[in-house]
């Protein structure tokens, strides 16, 4: 990854596959090797590479078998045993005099031999031996020659005399399995108490708990839950005025009661969050926790280091701003004051804190308007002592800082699925997330809405809407989330052609019935048991989209061994679409004639399909599409078409 100076990105128990262009003048053959070392280790390991002549290309592999950083190279050097076993081989099977060329090799064998202890060395003294004696017929010295012992000594033992190494030591940041795939459920604590406008707590989401491990979620997302600001409180629906009982938003950190190591008074203690922590846990869920380095007028930092802000000329601290956007009940640290270590420090500490609570996934909030330097560091102190803590960059900003985010360091970034609504927007996005360089470090994370966007297709789609864009994201990528509230289909803006909310939860309590008849649990149920089942589902450079002859269904092929997926979705949530769609039989191993089964994994139902095309017919109002699961052979009694 550019050029050695970012580290590509794998999780535990991959297979790291190298390649590299090793070629020399002349006729002589090339040998290479990658040399790496894991985490912790001074001591190089190695392993070889299968030399291809014709393409000068050498290929390897290794297993990242723990988190943390990994190193690699490739060293290379003329192979000398294996061309003068290849010359010689020629010559002889050519009736050419060899008697040189034994003794040549002889030499090389000695060579080994000194390098080589104990039995090794007493064989290929041995083997030196024959060579060089003319008294056995040449055909018997030849074959001791190109004998499989040999090669295998020589290649333990003789030494490189003109190894080279690769310009650079290669990074590999490798992961646990959280970091790529997962499903996320992002959910407010102020919001959960069953009390109509009483302000939830710990113990209130924990009773929320059973019911998001039912539906099949991994991780359970809190936005802040530190003390709010009291001064320049945000009223609801963003007002510039709060009244007495407004909440506030959370995301304006800090009051008498603390700052980014304190929760909210009204949430609980520390020790009803670390009750949540393990009550999670015990479900097998995790608790992901906001990390956002911005403070209110009141954060104990203000009082504390007012030289870790920004002062305006007037002398008074600059509050943030993203013109027109003027937030005044937040203010943004500079982070590269005069005190830059101490400031730098602190924000790390929180992270350490939090750690010690049991806390191992971040969800970062806007990272590309803090220091990228400062990124890199951060994440590079924390993970040298916590390889298993996962960071969510939540940027949606220009491409390159993107990219330039996940590359240093964010174990998985938001992304634009939100803004892509049409199958050819569809397309293009996700080939560009898995068939470019970008697979190699951008984990993607689909989350169909969060409380900043509520796209228009949600807002005018209906019902119909949530279920396409949930399929879809459950399904093109392997970690994907949804805000409280998406099951509920909520959909009013603050007004039209806004993507905020109306009653936004950020300044206001929302309690839900979760009872609601048209939920879509059963929706979420199904496609996170789908995900669990499926080990196609689990990674992103699998997905090959296939043609479907209307452009309204987007159809998908999605593969593993063994496993095989075929999904099409209706994205136009207010028209029945029919079509055929073209199945790849030679990538499934079906002939052209040959009947299959594909059962839909959404109902249970299965089809018999023949030949390339195949008809698909989806009703939004009943469905908003098919994950088919292909099964190799085709049932006695056929089926009907979907």
């Amino acid at each position: 990854m550019d050029a050695g100076r970012h580290a590509v990105k794998r999780i535990v128990g991959d297979s790291l596959a190298v390649e590299a262009t090793v070629y020399r003048d002349g006729h002589e053959l090339v040998a290479a090797r990658i040399r790496y070392r894991a985490p912790g280790e001074r001591r190089w390991r190695a392993v070889p590479m299968t030399y291809e002549r014709d393409f000068d290309r050498c290929r390897g592999s290794f297993t990242l078998d723990r988190l943390g950083r990994w190193t690699f190279t490739v060293d290379a050097w003329s192979d000398r045993f294996e061309s003068w076993r290849s010359d010689l081989s020629s010559k002889a099977a050519a009736g050419v005099d060899v008697a040189l060329d034994l003794l040549g090799g002889a030499l090389l064998v000695d060579e080994a031999g000194a390098a080589a202890r104990g039995r090794d060395e007493r064989t290929l003294t041995h083997v030196a031996a024959t060579l060089r004696d003319g008294t056995r017929p040449t055909a018997e010295r030849v074959a001791e020659a190109l004998s499989p012992r040999l090669d295998a000594l020589m290649r333990r033992h003789l030494p490189p005399a003109d190894l080279t190494s690769a310009p650079a030591e290669y990074p590999v940041a490798v992961d646990r399995e959280r970091a790529v795939f997962g499903a996320w459920y992002e959910l407010f604590p102020r919001s959960q108490s069953p009390i109509a406008h009483a302000h939830g707590t710990f113990a209130d989401t924990e009773r929320q708990l059973p019911r998001l491990a039912d539906l099949g979620f991994d991780v359970v997302y809190l936005p802040p839950i530190h003390p709010v600001g009291v001064t320049n409180r945000k009223g609801r629906n963003n007002a510039l005025q709060a009244e007495s009982d407004d909440v506030g938003s959370p995301w304006a950190i800090g009051n008498a009661h603390g700052g980014h190591t304190a929760v909210d008074p009204r949430l609980g203690t520390l020790d009803d969050f670390a009750h949540l922590v393990r009550a999670a846990q015990a479900l097998g869920l995790e608790i992901a926790l906001d990390y956002a380095l911005q403070c209110s007028p009141d954060h104990p930092w203000l009082t504390e280091h007012p030289d870790w802000f920004f002062t305006r000329p007037d002398g008074s601290i600059r509050h943030a701003e993203n013109p027109p956007k003027v937030y005044e009940d937040i203010y943004p640290p500079d982070f590269w004051c005069d005190d830059r270590q101490g400031l730098w420090n602190a924000c790390r500490d929180v992270l350490r804190f939090w750690i010690a609570r049991g806390v191992r996934i971040f969800r970062v909030d806007n990272p590309h308007t803090k220091p990228f330097a400062f990124w890199e560091w951060l994440i590079g102190e924390i993970h040298r002592d916590h390889p298993d803590v996962v960071f969510l960059a939540e940027a949606f900003t220009r491409p390159a800082r993107m990219k330039g985010l996940a590359k240093l360091g964010f174990s998985q970034s938001y992304t634009y699925f939100t803004w892509r609504n049409a199958p050819w927007e569809l397309r293009e996005y996700v080939e560009e997330l898995a068939h470019t360089g970008m697979a190699e470090y951008f984990r993607p994370n689909f989350f169909a809405n969060t409380p900043d966007i509520l796209h228009e297709y949600l807002q005018h789609g209906g019902r119909p809407a949530f279920r396409v864009r949930l399929l879809l994201a459950a399904t093109l990528s392997p970690s994907y989330g949804i805000y409280s509230g998406f099951e509920l289909c909520e959909r009013a803006p603050r007004e039209p052609g806004s993507e905020e909310y109306l009653h936004s939860e950020k300044y206001e309590l929302r309690q839900r019935r979760w009872d609601a008849p048209d939920s879509l649990d059963p929706d979420l149920r199904a496609v996170n048991r789908i995900r669990r089942e499926n080990v196609a589902l689990r990674t992103l450079p699998n997905v090959r989209f296939l043609h479907a002859e209307d452009d309204a269904v987007l159809f998908y092929h999605r593969y593993a061994p063994g496993n095989d997926l075929l999904v099409a979705v209706n994205l136009d949530p207010r028209r029945v679409r029919e079509t055929m769609v073209h199945v790849p039989l030679g990538d499934l191993g079906f002939g052209e004639d040959e009947p299959f089964e594909v059962e839909d994994l959404l109902t249970g139902t299965r089809y018999t399909w023949r030949g390339e095309r195949n008809y698909v017919r989806l009703d939004p109002a009943e469905r908003a599409g098919h994950v088919l699961r292909v099964v190799r052979a085709a049932a006695a009694a056929p089926g009907s078409a979907p």
